[in-house]
C-alpha cells in the first residue's frame, strides 16, 4: 500500500452508528400504525417502496425518510390516520435528527495514527445540513483534510471528487460499510477499497456478493486492523 496517499472514509455506519437509528424508528412507526392496521412484514416493504420511489425527489437522509413515513401512513390507513399520529411520526424524524452521534469503536485511535501518514477525507452521501451537523457533532473533523457530501455514490461521482481534489485514482483508497456505494464504484474506476461490514445494513445498500466476486478488494472485520494492513 506504499503508493496510497489519500484515504477516504464513508461516514454513516463506518465512522459512526446510523442504520440502527432508522431500524428503531421503523419499529416505533409500526407501533403508531398498529392502531389502524395489522402489522406484518408487508408494512416494512411498503415503507421501503415509498422511500425508494421518493429518493429521486428527496434524496438520501432523515428528512426524506420522514416524509416517506407520512406518505406511507396515509396510504396504508386509507387516510384514516389522525393528525395527532401524523404529528408523532414527524416527531420521530426530529428525534432522529437530534440523536447523539455515536462514534464507532476504534475509529479515533485509528485516525490518530493515519492522520500522520495520509491525506484523509470523508466522502458521504445524504442531506447536506444533516451530514454537516453530524460531522461537527462527532468531534472527528480535526482528523480530516477534506469533506465531500454528495447526492449519490457511483463511479462518475468518485471520478469527479478525485478530479476536483487533484487526486490520482491509483493513489486513492476508499473505506466503508457498503459494497454498493463504497467498494464497487471505486474498484470500477481503478482505485482500491476496503469493506468493513456493519451489523445493520439498509436494504437499499445490499447487493449480491456475486456482483463483486471478480473484483479485487479487501474485507476487514474491524477498522482496528487497518493500520497494520497499511504498514503504519
Amino acid at each position: 500500500m506504499d503508493k496510497i496517499k489519500t484515504i477516504a472514509f464513508d461516514a454513516d455506519d463506518t465512522l459512526w452508528m446510523n442504520e440502527p437509528i432508522f431500524t428503531d424508528t421503523r419499529l416505533k412507526f409500526e407501533e403508531i400504525l398498529g392502531k389502524y392496521i395489522s402489522i406484518n412484514e408487508n408494512l416494512e416493504k411498503e415503507l421501503y417502496s415509498v422511500e425508494s420511489r421518493n429518493l429521486k425527489l428527496f434524496g438520501y437522509g432523515i428528512k426524506g425518510f420522514t416524509l416517506s413515513m407520512v406518505e406511507s401512513a396515509l396510504e396504508l390507513t386509507n387516510y384514516a390516520i389522525k393528525g395527532k399520529d401524523i404529528e408523532r411520526i414527524i416527531l420521530l424524524g426530529k428525534e432522529m435528527l437530534e440523536h447523539p452521534v455515536q462514534v464507532l469503536p476504534d475509529i479515533e485511535e485509528v485516525l490518530d495514527i493515519l492522520e500522520n501518514h495520509y491525506h484523509l477525507m470523508i466522502i458521504t452521501k445524504g442531506d447536506l445540513w444533516d451530514q454537516e451537523n453530524k460531522i461537527a457533532r462527532s468531534g472527528l473533523m480535526r482528523y480530516f483534510n477534506t469533506v465531500e457530501i454528495v447526492s449519490e455514490k457511483n463511479t462518475a461521482t468518485y471520478r469527479e471528487v478525485l478530479k476536483r481534489n487533484s487526486i490520482n485514482a491509483a493513489e486513492f483508497l476508499m473505506i466503508g460499510n457498503s459494497l454498493k456505494s463504497d467498494v464497487l464504484p471505486v474498484i470500477e474506476m481503478g482505485s482500491q477499497a476496503i469493506h468493513i461490514p456493519f451489523h445493520d445494513t439498509w436494504t437499499h445498500e445490499m447487493i449480491d456478493k456475486s456482483e463483486v466476486n471478480e473484483l479485487t478488494y479487501i474485507e476487514m472485520s474491524s477498522v482496528s486492523k487497518l493500520p497494520e494492513y497499511l504498514g503504519v
